[in-house]
C-alpha cells in the first residue's frame, strides 16, 4: 500500500499566526480566550471568543483579494502559503496534474451572508448585492481558491460534516493518495465564525461557555464545571504526499498519516450519543485501517469541546475502546485554541503531529477537577506540555448531524 506522509504544516490560530508560534503556544498552554472585538457582543449572552490576534488581512494580501474572498478563504490561503513555505515545496517543479486540494469548512462565508442580508435589510429594499456574493460565501470556494492560484488541476473538492469536517477532509486527501488518485493534496480547513449570526446562533442552542466574567479559563474539557464551549477562527493547512514521491525531491517529512475511521451517531441533530456509539465505531474501524490495536495509541488528541453531553460521552466511548489505560495520554487543545468548528481537526491534527515529531504531550489547561469516573483511568496532562516519546496517536473530531471523524498519526520512521 502507497504510504502517506506529512511534508507541509501552516497554521493561523488565536495563539499563534504560524506553525512556530502556534506550537509554542501550545507547549506553553497559552489561552486565546478573550472579549470580542470584532463586533459589540454586550447584549450577547457569550460576550468572548478565541479570535485572531494581530492578523489583519490587509497586511498580507491585495485589496481586490480581499474584496473577492470571505475571511475564511483569505485564512485558507494564508495557512496554505505557510505550509508549503515550511515544506520547502516548489510547486512548479511538480507535476500538477497529480496535485489535489481537499480543504473544508463547516460554515464558509457565514460572515459574507450575514453583511449581506444585514445592509439589504437597512436599505431601501433595492438588492445591491456584490457580483461575489454567491462565491464568497460557498463552502467548497476556498478549496477552489486553492488551487486556481497555485494552478493545481488534480482533485478538488470540500466535504462538509460540521466540525469533523477538517478530519473528514484529511481522510479524503489520504484515500485519494493511498489509491493512486494523486501524489500530493492540500488538506485542512478554515472558519471565519467570530459573528453575530455564529455566536447568536451557538448561544441559542446554549453550546456556548458564559463564563464572561473569566474568558481565559472558559474552555475547560473533562472538567465536572464546564459549560460550554468557546468559539475559535482560522486555519490549519496540512500537505499529504506519497512517501516514494517525497522522499524522491528530498522532502522534510513531519510525520505519517496510517488510518482514518468514519461513522454516525445515528442519534441526535446537535447531541452525541450518550454512549457514543459512533465514537468507537470511527476509532476501532481508523486502528483497523492502521493495522494496529488499542494498546498501540500513546495519545490521543480529544474532540473534548468543554459541553457536559458531548465531553462525557467521548470519554465513555474511549472506556469503551481502551478499557482502563493509565499509560495512555489524553487532552484536548481546544481549551487553549477555542473550537474552530470546521477547521479544528486541521489544527488539532497539526498539534498531534508535532507532538509525535518532538515527544511533546499537549496539555489540557484550566481543568482542575476531572469527572471523576474516568480521571484515574488514563493520565491527563494538564496546564503544561509534558515529554513522552509516542509511536501512535489519535485525533478525533465529532460535528452536528452525528458526524464522525478519527485519524491516527505515527511518528515518521524512515
Amino acid at each position: 500500500m502507497r504510504r502517506v506522509v506529512v511534508t507541509g504544516l501552516g497554521a493561523l490560530t488565536p495563539i499563534g499566526n504560524n506553525l512556530e508560534d502556534f506550537w509554542t503556544g501550545i507547549k506553553n498552554g497559552v489561552s486565546g480566550a478573550a472579549p470580542i472585538t470584532a463586533f459589540d457582543a454586550e447584549k450577547f449572552r457569550a460576550k468572548f471568543a478565541c479570535e485572531l490576534k494581530g492578523f489583519d488581512p490587509k497586511d498580507h494580501f491585495h485589496v481586490k483579494e480581499i474584496r473577492q474572498y470571505d475571511p475564511f478563504s483569505l485564512y485558507a490561503l494564508y495557512a496554505v502559503e505557510e505550509a508549503l513555505k515550511n515544506g520547502n515545496i516548489n510547486l512548479d517543479a511538480l507535476n500538477k496534474n497529480r496535485i489535489g486540494v481537499i480543504w473544508g469548512s463547516g460554515n464558509g462565508g457565514i460572515q459574507t451572508f450575514q453583511n449581506q442580508l444585514t445592509e439589504f435589510n437597512e436599505g431601501d429594499g433595492t438588492p445591491r448585492f456584490t457580483p461575489f456574493f454567491i462565491p464568497r460565501i460557498l463552502v467548497d470556494i476556498a478549496s477552489g481558491i486553492i488551487s486556481i492560484k497555485y494552478g493545481l488541476r488534480g482533485v478538488n473538492f470540500c466535504p462538509v460534516s460540521a466540525c469533523a469536517t477538517s478530519n473528514t477532509a484529511m481522510i479524503e486527501a489520504f484515500n485519494h493518495i493511498k489509491w493512486d488518485k494523486a501524489d500530493m493534496i492540500i488538506t485542512g480547513g478554515s472558519e471565519a465564525a467570530v459573528n453575530e449570526s455564529a455566536m447568536g446562533g451557538f448561544a441559542s442552542a446554549r453550546a456556548l461557555s458564559t463564563r464572561n466574567d473569566d474568558p481565559k479559563t472558559a474552555s475547560r474539557p473533562f472538567d465536572v464545571n464546564r459549560d460550554g464551549f468557546v468559539m475559535g477562527e482560522g486555519a490549519g493547512a496540512i500537505v499529504l504526499e506519497e512517501y516514494e514521491h517525497a522522499k524522491k525531491r528530498g522532502a522534510t517529512i513531519y510525520g505519517e498519516i496510517v488510518g482514518g475511521g468514519q461513522a454516525a451517531d445515528a442519534y441526535h441533530l446537535t447531541g452525541t450519543h450518550p454512549e457514543g456509539e459512533g465514537a468507537v465505531l470511527g476509532m476501532l474501524e481508523a486502528m483497523r485501517e492502521a493495522g494496529i490495536s488499542a494498546e498501540d495509541i500513546d495519545y490521543i488528541n480529544m474532540h473534548a469541546t468543554s459541553t457536559p453531553q458531548g465531553d462525557k460521552s467521548e470519554m465513555i466511548a474511549v472506556n469503551r475502546v481502551f478499557g482502563k489505560r493509565p499509560e495512555l495520554s489524553i487532552s484536548a487543545t481546544k481549551s487553549m485554541t477555542g473550537h474552530l468548528l470546521g477547521a479544528a481537526g486541521a489544527i488539532e491534527g497539526i498539534a498531534t503531529i508535532m507532538g509525535l515529531k518532538e515527544g511533546v504531550l499537549p496539555p489540557t489547561i484550566n481543568t482542575t477537577e476531572i469527572e471523576p469516573e474516568f480521571k484515574d483511568n488514563y493520565h491527563f496532562p494538564l496546564g503544561k506540555a509534558e515529554p513522552k516519546e509516542m509511536t501512535y496517536a489519535m485525533s478525533n473530531t465529532f460535528g452536528f448531524g452525528g458526524h464522525i471523524a478519527s485519524v491516527v498519526f505515527k511518528r515518521f520512521e524512515d
